[in-house]
């Protein structure tokens, strides 16, 4: 995907970038991929292939969202995806990026400061995190973390009542929904609606699962780690 293709599509998407946002993304990816020969944030090393499958594809989340003014925690950011471009597109946003990785955090944490992002950088294992932060996040967006019925059961305690799971996937995410009703049930959650879509150049399916949490978390959730993983909902 060159550069022109990647404006033309999130045109196409209701998704306008100014000529700063844009520079503003094109040198997260520069930076990315730099640090990537020190870090190993990312398996994509082609800036073609980057600006697609990491740039292009984090930016679907904003579709059909407002997070104007909103708490924002991107879980398991990893590399500083999908969170930095979201705020690189809307930097109103109060985002946290969260990920078990110190190296990562740590390399996030200066490109921040380096750019003057207002951006919260958290090392920590998300379930621990979860359990000191109930109800803090309007929206917490997760790409790429883990199946479906696990990620709500660390995640969604951290979102505010009538807040939002943004649970991006791929191919497989309908076996993930039918894997997860207890999971729904048990967490006061339901499915408001999923966006289907196509990445432009090589057609890889995307499906974003927006799920509304319709009542407080349990206060036993989330559950240690290893009974999540032996014992999912």
């Amino acid at each position: 995907m060159n550069k022109d293709l990647f404006l033309s599509e999130l045109n196409a998407r209701g998704i306008v970038l100014s000529d700063e946002q844009f520079n503003l993304v094109l040198s997260i990816m520069d930076e990315t991929l730099l640090a990537n020969e020190q870090f190993n944030l990312t398996a994509i090393k082609d800036k073609d292939e980057f600006l697609e499958k990491m740039v292009f594809d984090s930016a679907l989340a904003l579709i059909g969202n407002d997070l104007t003014g909103k708490e924002v925690l991107d879980f398991g950011t990893g590399a500083g995806f999908p969170g930095l471009i979201l705020y690189a597109i809307n930097p109103s946003i109060k985002l946290t990026l969260l990920d078990s990785n110190s190296k990562k955090i740590h390399y996030l944490n200066e490109l921040c400061k380096k750019y003057n992002l207002n951006i919260k950088c958290v090392n920590s294992r998300g379930e621990e995190y979860s359990k000191l932060h109930k109800e803090e996040y309007d929206f917490v967006i997760a790409r790429a973390v883990t199946q479906l019925n696990i990620l709500m059961e660390i995640s969604t305690p951290l979102i505010k009542v009538g807040g939002c799971l943004i649970a991006m996937k791929g191919l497989n995410y309908e076996q993930e929904i039918n894997l997860s009703k207890k999971a729904f049930k048990e967490l006061n959650c339901s499915i408001e609606c999923i966006y289907e879509d196509k990445l432009p150049s090589n057609n890889d399916k995307r499906a974003i699962i927006y799920i509304k949490k319709n009542g407080s978390t349990k206060l036993k959730y989330p559950r240690d780690y290893s009974t999540i993983k032996r014992k999912p909902l």
